[in-house]
């Protein structure tokens, strides 16, 4: 690794370390950044003092540290999955949502909504999300797979066909659903982490962590790609395998990740495009970075909507998209001029 590159990753992790400390300071009851440190220097098992106020320990580890985690977990995985969507495709405007996970998990949501299951178990949304995503994945990879191959163009118009029937049906579902139903539909879909316990972290963390690990796994058969799958292949990539692997990963990865915080867009499109003129395209560098810079990223999107007009809070879907479209809107121009 350049030593440029290294440096950037030890930034990225210093920046984060110091956005953790201050997000979990800052909310209705401003809490010290030494108090913080103290308190979770020792939930490290670091031979700190203890600190005296038990209320701010309570509000630290019970209430704002689980939802930093929470952001920290869901912006790593979904920067790293569009890691891998645009190194697969080759293609700097692709991310998770070809693979149709939105709207496939929108739909289980839905279904745990207005069903009533949502009320019965913190569980039952995040699984019938999940359910929701790997199942329109698995549709839309049958679709576009044919004599053993699978086509990445195929992929995005199967995607692309998936998604409108899927939220069709979803939108069919709204209109016999109770006004309350439709609105409590309508502000998971915003994207937010408010409320996150120690339980959605637990239930995630043992997936999305181990991912991102097992797709750092694959940066060599990511940076092959980019000289086209004959290429690739010629080098000793095994393609079709390769990209079953990696599609299936960013499917579970994804779909748990917005189980959590609901569909969080653009972190997968705008966090890796944003780090690839930092670090380069090697993915070696590349993931690390992603992962680092999309914990970044959301974590700092979740404190903004808290910071902007308290007591009031800008759920951090909102955040993200008021800055990822005019990104999106600039890499779309700047790639039509580019074009001959």
């Amino acid at each position: 690794m350049r030593p440029n590159r290294a440096l950037a990753l030890v930034v990225l992790a210093i920046l984060l370390v110091v956005l953790v400390v201050t997000a979990v300071g800052v909310g209705a009851v401003r809490i010290s950044p030494l108090l913080t440190v103290q308190v979770l220097g020792r939930a490290l098992g670091l031979p700190l003092p203890a600190p005296q106020n038990a209320t701010d320990v309570t509000i630290i580890t019970l209430l704002r540290l689980p939802r930093v985690i929470a952001a920290l977990l869901v912006g790593a995985s979904l920067a790293v999955c569009g890691v891998v969507m645009q190194g697969l495709f080759r293609n700097p405007m692709a991310s998770p949502e070809i693979l149709g996970l939105s709207a496939g998990g929108s739909l289980g949501a839905v279904v745990a909504i207005t069903t009533g299951l949502a009320g019965l178990s913190v569980y039952s949304l995040p699984l019938l999300t999940i359910a929701g995503a790997l199942a329109s994945t698995l549709l839309i990879y049958l679709l576009s797979s044919a004599r053993g191959t699978t086509s990445l163009l195929f992929l995005i118009i199967a995607g692309m066909a998936i998604s409108a029937l899927l939220n069709g049906v979803t939108s069919g579902l709204l209109l016999f659903a109770r006004q309350y139903e439709v609105s409590q539909y309508i502000f998971w879909t915003m994207g937010g982490l408010e409320g996150r316990t120690w339980q959605h972290v637990l239930f995630s963390a043992p997936v999305l962590v181990p991912g991102i690990l097992v797709v750092s796994l694959f940066s060599r058969e990511l940076n092959l790609f980019s000289l086209g799958e004959e290429g690739a292949f010629s080098l000793g990539v095994e393609v079709e395998r390769s990209k079953r692997l990696l599609l299936g990963l960013c499917a579970v990865i994804t779909g748990i990740a917005i189980s959590v915080s609901g569909p969080v867009g653009f972190i997968g499109l705008l966090v890796p495009h944003l780090l690839r003129l930092v670090v380069g395209a090697d993915h070696r560098t590349l993931i690390p970075a992603a992962a680092l810079g999309g914990a970044l990223f959301l974590v700092a999107c979740d404190l903004l909507g808290r910071s902007i007009a308290p007591p009031f809070e800008i759920r951090a879907g909102i955040i993200t998209a008021v800055i990822g479209s005019p990104y999106l809107l600039a890499l779309i121009i700047r790639t039509q001029r580019r074009a001959p």
